[in-house]
This record gives structure tokens, sequence and C-alpha cells, in this order.
């Protein structure tokens, strides 16, 4: 969609995917977060326990 200002193009409206797809841009931590559907998204993060080991102080 073309936006014009005084009867010339001057911006243009597209979809955010057409807009990613144009700069290579990826979503970011944010834009996932904000998303309404991603309360859908199951999740389930290791335990710390498994991604820690105990530090060697010898």
């Amino acid at each position: 969609m073309f936006i014009t200002d005084r009867g010339k193009p001057a911006h243009v409206l597209l979809s955010i995917e057409a807009y990613r797809r144009l700069t290579g841009r990826r979503e970011s931590i944010l834009d996932l977060l904000a998303d309404p559907e991603a309360a859908d998204i199951a999740f389930e993060p290791d335990r710390l326990d498994r991604l820690t080991r105990p530090a060697d102080l010898s």
C-alpha cells in the first residue's frame, strides 16, 4: 500500500513478514514475548542443576 503526500508517494505500508524478508531481520525475544499467541507455545527449560557443575576449589 502506498501512502502519498499531496499526490506523491511518500511511504509504503507492508506486512511485517514482507519487511523482515526485505531487511533480513529476524524476530527478537521481545517480538516473540509480545506475540499474543506465544501463550500457546510449550516451554519447559532444563533444570539448572543439569546446566551447572560444582566448582573445584582445591
